[in-house]
């Protein structure tokens, strides 16, 4: 199979119909094979209801319902798992992206050999108080991943298949699988500028929290990315580091008392009067505290099921 199309939703019943329709219709004209496979994260609305009369329709349509909202990132793991084609195309409901632009990201996928084509909504519909925090957050992680893309979170995205067998998609981790799939090794990582269209029917349904949670998920991310099998070279640097800071601190203190003894200067502060010396002891509980942290993390790590599975490219025989 050429094509999986992955549709994650939540209450989209008005453009459900005219989006299988279009998706039908750009698959046909190309001769691609396909399937469409929606996801419901727990709709509210009658987004089933309508699913189930599209399945009679059009065979290609699939289907998977939550019993609750997960989120988007639950859904597309969920979806990448059943997926089938050589490429897998994920899309939103709302009729913002275009599935005229398929063609062009399955050949950048197929022919130009990339891992993980994503979109770039050059130009945008969305009010200011959107996207203002958007460009934001993409520069945040160009930053901190290394990946130049200018839009990460758009949802039109192109992948091979054997990547999203590989990655693992959680929280609101949807956000940064292009990160996700740098740290799993697959580093031929492009992008292609994509319509943004005006929503046709409903509204959002992200509030501001996803801001917040988005930087959260990032730092989640690059720790985990960097130090997931070696968590005690992140604590143990830093709690050896504070550790060394408290105590110069305090043995500077204690031998500036000393010097003073000796030489028969007066002395008239006692050490547990001076600030420094409170910033010294937390410096060093902080860093004893973040060493053993460090020790923990590494026993839990070393006793993990996949502490020694890694991802295989290639193999000869």
């Amino acid at each position: 199979m050429d094509i999986s199309v992955v549709v994650p939703l939540y209450n989209e019943e008005e453009s459900l119909p005219e989006l299988t329709s279009w998706i039908t219709k750009v698959m046909t004209e190309n001769n691609f094979t396909y399937e469409i496979l929606f996801v419901d994260d727990g709709s509210t609305d009658s987004s089933w209801q309508v699913i189930e009369e599209l399945k009679e329709q059009y065979s290609r349509v699939k289907a998977i319902k939550f019993r609750r909202n997960y989120g988007k990132s639950a859904a597309l793991n969920v979806a990448f798992t059943a997926s089938r084609g050589d490429v897998v195309i994920t899309m939103d409901a709302d009729l913002q992206d275009s599935p005229d632009e398929i063609p062009a990201l399955y050949k950048k996928i197929r022919e130009e050999k990339f891992d993980l084509v994503s979109g770039w909504k050059k130009k945008r519909y969305d009010p200011i108080t959107k996207t203002i925090p958007t460009k934001l957050f993409n520069a945040a992680t160009r930053k901190m991943s290394g990946i130049q893309l200018n839009d990460f979170n758009c949802g039109l995205k192109a992948y091979r298949n054997d990547v999203v067998k590989t990655i693992e998609v959680y929280g609101e981790m949807h956000r940064y699988i292009p990160v996700i799939a740098k740290w799993a090794g697959f580093k031929k990582i492009g992008e292609q500028v994509v319509e943004h269209r005006a929503r046709k029917y409903g509204v959002t349904k992200f509030g501001f929290s996803r801001f917040i949670n988005g930087f959260l998920d990032l730092l989640s991310i690059f720790f985990v990315g960097k130090f997931g099998k070696r968590p005690m070279h992140f604590f143990g640097s830093l709690g050896v580091l504070s550790f060394l800071i408290g105590t110069f601190m305090a043995l500077w203190m204690i031998g500036e008392k000393l010097y003073h003894i000796a030489a028969g200067i007066p002395y008239k502060r006692e050490i547990t009067d001076q600030p420094l010396f409170y910033i010294a002891l937390v410096a060093i509980i902080v860093g004893s505290q973040l060493f053993l942290t460090g020790f923990v993390a590494e026993l839990v790590t070393r006793n993990a099921p996949e502490r020694n599975q890694y991802l295989i490219e290639k193999e000869i025989q």
